[in-house]
C-alpha cells in the first residue's frame, strides 16, 4: 500500500526496444573502418556528430582498434574529435599499450602528441612500458623511456616493467631496463 492506503502503482515502463538490422550493420561498419583504416569514412561521420568514444561489445573504442591495427592518421583524427586516449577496453588495455604491444612507433607518437599520458594505465596498473617490456619490444621500450615513461612504476601486482619482462621471459627488454641497461 502506498501513502494514505492507496495501492502502489508500478512505474510506467516502455517496452524494450531493439536495434534493427540496419543499425546493427552500421555499427559493424564503424568498427570495421576503425580496424581497416577507414579514415575518410569515420572522419566524415565524426564531423556529423558520431560519438568518438563509441565502443564495441569487448569495450574496444574506435581509437583502440585504430591504434592496435596501426592507423596513425585515423587515430589522430579520432583524438582531434574528442576520443579519450586513456579509455581502456574490457581487458584493461589502453590504446597506448595496444600500439606498444604491436610495435607501432607512428601510432605511439600520435597518441603521445595528442595527449595520451606516457605513464597512463588501465585498472591493473599496467603501463604501455610494461606491455612493451613483457613482449620484448625493445624499440618500444626505448621509445617510451625517451618520452618519460617511468621504469619504476608498479602495476597492481607490484611489478615494475623490468620485473614483468622477467616474468614473461622477455630477456632483451629486461636487460634494457636493468640499472645501466643498454639496448641489446
Amino acid at each position: 500500500m502506498g501513502a494514505q492506503g492507496e495501492p502502489q502503482r508500478e512505474p510506467h515502463r516502455e517496452p524494450r526496444r531493439e536495434l534493427d538490422e540496419d543499425t546493427i550493420a552500421f555499427a559493424g561498419k564503424l568498427f570495421h573502418w576503425a580496424r581497416s583504416g577507414g579514415t575518410a569514412e569515420l572522419t566524415e561521420l565524426l564531423e556529423m556528430g558520431l560519438p568518438p568514444n563509441l565502443r564495441n561489445d569487448k569495450g574496444d573504442s574506435l581509437l583502440m582498434l585504430a591504434s592496435y591495427h596501426g592507423h596513425a592518421e585515423l587515430a589522430r583524427n579520432l583524438l582531434r574529435h574528442g576520443a579519450d586516449p586513456e579509455l581502456a577496453n574490457d581487458r584493461g588495455q589502453t590504446p597506448l599499450a595496444a600500439a606498444a604491444f604491436k610495435g607501432d612507433e607512428a601510432v605511439l607518437r600520435v597518441l603521445l602528441e595528442e595527449g595520451a599520458a606516457v605513464n597512463g594505465c588501465g585498472p591493473d596498473g599496467r603501463t604501455a612500458l610494461m606491455t612493451a617490456a613483457m613482449f620484448d619490444r625493445v624499440a618500444m621500450v626505448e621509445f617510451l623511456l625517451a618520452r618519460g615513461a617511468d621504469p619504476e612504476a608498479r602495476d597492481t601486482r607490484g611489478l615494475t616493467a623490468r620485473e614483468a619482462a622477467l616474468a614473461m621471459g622477455a630477456a632483451n627488454a629486461a636487460a634494457r631496463l636493468a640499472p645501466g641497461g643498454q639496448a641489446v
